[in-house]
Formats: C-alpha cells, sequence, structure tokens
C-alpha cells in the first residue's frame, strides 16, 4: 500500500540512481518511437529504440526500490538508451494532482493492487499489450487492464520461538487470544494506510466464516482488534515493524513477508505461520496522461522478463511474477517465498475487486478507530 514514510517492506537504504522530481522529457505524448517488428517478448526492449526519451519511475525507496533498480531499471535504460530518472514514495494522492492538472511527471509507478484495481481508467491507463508482454503472469496475479504484478508477497503473522515453544500460535484465534499467548502484538497503525488482510484477520478470529467475510463487517473487525488493544503496538512503516521484531519488543507481529524476512535473518527468533495468510502484490502502472506512453510500457515489459524477475527476487526475497523465474535463493528466503505449491494451499483469498470499490470507507473506518 502506497506509504508516505518512502520505506516499506524492507530496511531503509536509498534506492541506487538519484531521486528526483524532474519531469519527464524527450519526445511529447505518442511519441512515435520504434521498439521494433513482431509481437513483445517480456525482458526485452529493442537496443537504443529510446535515445532522447526520459522516464521517471517511482516506487517505495528502500532497498525494494534498489532491487528494482538493479534488476531492471539500470539495465533497461542500458539497452534502450533512455535516461531514467527515479523518485518517490508513490504516494495516491499526487497521482491525482499531477493526473488533475496535465501535468503528469511520473512515468512507471509501484503501486498496490487494491490502488490501481480502484483507480483503473481515472488516474491509470490499460496496459498495452501490443508492447506489454503478459503471457507469462499467471492469470491469477493479474487484477485489472492498467497494471501488471510487481511482485508477491503477504502478510503474514510471525511469533517468537523462544517464548512460545512447542506451542506456537496456528490459527488467527490465536493471534487474538493473550490469555492463551501472552505478549505484546505489532499491528499496522497508519492512518489512511490500511492493509488488506487486517480486517480479515481479525474476522477470522472472531468466527466469521471464509466464504462469509465480504462484505466486510468493518465494526466487528475493529471490535475484535479494541479487545486486545493494551497488547498490541502499532507500526508506522516497514522498517518499524521489523525494528520490533528484531529488539523484541513483540512477541507476535502482523507484517509484510519480506520485512519477516529480513528481521529473521538478522537473527531475531522468529517464525512465520503460514495458515490463512494474506497474499497481496504490488503493481506496476503507467499514470493517465504521461508524456511517453510508449516508451512507459516498453520499460514495464522489461521489468517482467524472467531474468530481471528472478534477480529482483534474489535481491529482495519478495516472489517472481514470471513463471519462468528461477531466482538462486538460499533456503530461508526460499522459505518465505509466497508463490510456492505449499503457500498456495495455505493462503486466504483477498477479495481485491470488492476492495476497490469500499477501499476509501474502510480506511476511513480504521483511521478513524486508530484516532479513539
Amino acid at each position: 500500500m502506497a506509504s508516505t514514510t518512502f520505506v516499506k517492506r524492507l530496511p531503509a537504504v536509498l534506492a541506487t540512481g538519484v531521486l528526483l522530481t524532474a519531469c519527464s522529457g524527450g519526445p511529447g505524448p505518442g511519441a512515435d518511437v520504434d521498439l521494433g517488428s513482431g509481437p513483445p517478448q517480456a525482458g526485452v526492449v529493442k537496443k537504443d529504440a529510446l535515445k532522447g526519451v526520459t522516464l521517471t519511475f517511482v516506487s517505495y525507496g528502500g532497498i525494494f526500490q534498489d532491487g528494482q533498480t538493479q534488476a531492471a531499471i539500470d539495465p533497461f535504460a542500458k539497452e534502450s538508451g533512455a535516461r531514467v530518472l527515479q523518485d518517490g514514495p508513490t504516494e495516491t494522492a499526487k497521482i491525482k494532482t499531477q493526473v488533475e492538472s496535465g501535468n503528469v511527471t511520473w512515468d512507471v509507478v509501484d503501486s498496490t493492487n487494491v490502488t490501481t484495481a480502484q483507480h483503473c481508467g481515472d488516474l491509470f491507463m490499460p496496459i498495452d499489450t501490443s508492447i506489454v508482454d503478459v503471457s507469462k503472469i499467471p492469470p491469477s496475479a493479474k487484477t485489472d487492464e492498467c497494471s501488471v504484478p510487481a511482485m508477491g508477497y503477504g502478510l503474514i503473522v510471525v511469533y517468537n520461538k523462544d517464548k512460545y515453544g512447542a506451542n506456537p500460535p496456528t490459527s488467527w484465534a490465536d493471534f487474538y487470544d493473550t490469555a492463551k499467548f501472552p505478549g505484546k502484538r505489532a499491528i499496522e497503525g497508519i492512518a489512511g494506510e490500511l492493509d488488506m488482510g487486517v480486517l480479515e484477520g481479525a474476522l477470522l478470529a472472531d468466527g466469521v466464516a471464509p466464504d462469509q467475510m465480504y462484505p466486510l463487517d468493518a465494526p466487528r473487525a475493529l471490535a475484535k482488534m479494541a479487545s486486545i488493544r493494551p497488547d498490541i503496538v502499532f507500526w508506522n512503516s516497514g522498517a518499524h515493524s521489523q525494528q520490533l521484531i528484531e529488539a523484541g519488543q513483540v512477541d507476535m507481529a502482523l507484517v509484510w513477508s519480506g520485512r519477516a524476512y529480513s528481521a529473521v535473518k538478522n537473527g531475531a527468533p522468529f517464525a512465520p505461520m503460514w495458515n490463512q495468510w494474506m497474499p497481496e502484490a504490488d503493481t506496476i502502472t503507467v499514470p493517465k496522461g504521461a508524456k511517453n506512453p510508449k516508451a512507459s510500457m516498453a520499460l514495464i515489459n522489461y521489468y517482467l522478463g524472467a531474468e530481471q524477475q528472478a534477480k529482483l527476487s534474489e535481491l529482495t526475497s519478495y516472489s517472481p511474477i514470471n513463471v519462468d523465474a528461477k531466482p538462486q535463493l538460499d533456503e530461508l528466503a526460499k522459505s518465505y517465498l509466497t508463490t510456492t505449491p505449499e503457500r498456495a494451499k495455505d493462503r486466504f483469498p483477498l477479495d481485491v475487486a470488492w476492495w476497490s470499490k469500499n477501499n476509501d470507507a474502510m480506511n476511513s473506518a480504521y483511521s478513524d478507530w486508530l484516532a479513539k
């Protein structure tokens, strides 16, 4: 989910490449760039096809954006001849201002699947499949016509192995049972930035049947969360959630899977509870009114290549989208991938279409609850 903290799912390290707020340069809208003939192939761009074009790529900063830069953005610039500037963090309000003013300075944006589904057509333009090869993306991973998945991850519960020993939590009910499992819980607490899965987890803990989840009963979910509020430590960024785990300030945490992996890699004695984990995905999209849509689509097509996706996974631990990607990972990193058959069986399917219609209302309700 778009965050005003500039840091999201992995430790706070500035992305390579200078972060700029420069306007896009190069040819004007609809410039007749020659991307070659024949159908597009993910991960491929015609040599020097975009000389003289300047694009601005926008993401969430930290090691995630650094990984995107190393895996795809810099190689794309070298191969295509384009100059690619970087900016961030992604903020929907900024995109809205750019689109409504007719002065769109961002060309390719990493956002969330809920945001792109919610604003497909009004803030984001449809993906041009004559330029972008989507054949290597699993159909279930694509949520709207205006974006492609950037990578896969999950909202998961992790717990302190040293504290809970041979009797670890195995369900959402356990996460909310502070009598049986005493200790502090870390939960996202960013006003206006509610992730899918937070409310669903509370409702599962309160006995709602999975097939009766939608439409979400927000008051019931918030009442369940209120029942353990004295034991909740709210995190305000991905870096903060990881810090809470590594410092031992909480005994369980509801966090992004990449942050959990990084904390464990750094020595935190935590383990994931995969039962009914919540699958999520960033998306890559082009703002409506972008000055160089063909060039923007070419960058997206390159980003989706198997080699690029494999390297991105190796650099960030997030799951690749291209089905042909074969990242070389250690056993710990492999255990946090969310696209394996084992994880597919464990996941709780989130209704992105429902969220795209109700995102504003859910965020408002959560922000009001946080302020109480």
